[in-house]
């Protein structure tokens, strides 16, 4: 998961911090730039900024659809970092693809996104604290209030085409919250992908991953590889309470790929895997939307 163990792996790897950057990308046509050619290829979509009413106030988001019809709707949990305009980008080619995205901050009680400005990133100590400190107040009871609103948010779009399966994809923290999100509603989330998911399958009783056999979602879980080393028990875990069930599912470690591989703007970006656990996902989706 994303702590000093992981910028310890990216230093040893020889990855350079990418502040300057992050700094430098402000827009979409920036971030189009960064991605596979065949990523910025996607079909005409329309994208705005939404405020989304929760029981404990009001959530600053992004949503984008194709230009016409009615699509399956998807909810991104971004990672720590949060809302930020590579996520922006990302959910922009996933609509792309034919699906109504949202994409969420999930700090918005304590700050408008984005919650890292621009010229500062993750190895900064104090960015770290910050977000930690979010992080820590961000319990199952919070996400799972968040989830309600979003959820229903998503069903009143007249993009979104509420007669299919609602997917949802969660990165680094993200990963506990798609299968929160997944058993708040078996009945409307019938996909879920996690990305370098932060601690999902743990040996704590209320492990997230003990939630799996009350939901009726397909799954993902994309592990990186160094997550795998630091706890080599999570695959197992995951797939004892996935085999049994008749849903789609995949667990995979990306060998090679560190932790937070999946975000264009990232440290640890690695296209190549990138893409496959991108390409893993559609497969996910068009099984289960």
């Amino acid at each position: 998961m994303c702590n000093d163990i992981t910028e310890a792996d990216l230093d040893r790897a020889g990855l350079p911090v990418r502040r300057r950057e992050f700094g430098a990308l402000v827009g979409a046509g920036a971030l189009a730039s960064m991605l596979p050619a065949a990523a910025c290829a996607a079909g005409a979509v329309s994208g705005r900024d939404v405020s989304i009413a929760t029981a404990d106030g009001t959530c600053d988001a992004y949503f984008v659809a194709p230009g016409e019809g009615r699509h399956p709707g998807v909810l991104i949990w971004p990672d720590i970092r949060g809302l930020r305009p590579a996520f922006r980008q990302m959910a922009d080619r996933l609509a792309g693809e034919g699906y109504a995205v949202l994409c969420v901050n999930p700090f918005y009680r304590w700050a408008k996104s984005p919650v890292v400005y621009a010229g500062h990133d993750f190895d900064d100590p104090a960015v770290r604290e910050t977000l930690f400190g979010y992080l820590k107040r961000l319990d199952k009871a919070a996400v799972t209030t968040d989830a309600t609103a979003h959820l229903a948010f998503l069903d009143a779009q007249k993009e979104v085409d509420s007669a299919k399966g609602i997917g949802t994809a969660g990165y680094c923290m993200g990963g506990p919250m798609v299968i929160y999100t997944a058993a708040l509603s078996p009945e409307r989330v019938k996909a879920a992908a996690s990305f370098h998911g932060a601690s999902i399958g743990t040996d704590k009783p209320d492990s997230p991953h003990l939630l799996i056999p009350q939901t009726k979602a397909g799954f993902l879980f994309a592990i990186a590889d160094n997550d795998d080393q630091e706890n080599p028990e999570e695959k197992t875990r995951l797939k004892a309470v996935l085999d049994p069930r008749p849903e789609w599912h995949e667990v995979e470690v990306y060998k090679g790929a560190l932790h937070g591989w999946c975000p264009p703007d990232g440290r640890a970006y690695n296209e190549a895997a990138a893409e496959k656990a991108w390409g893993r996902m559609q497969v996910l989706f068009k099984a289960a939307l």
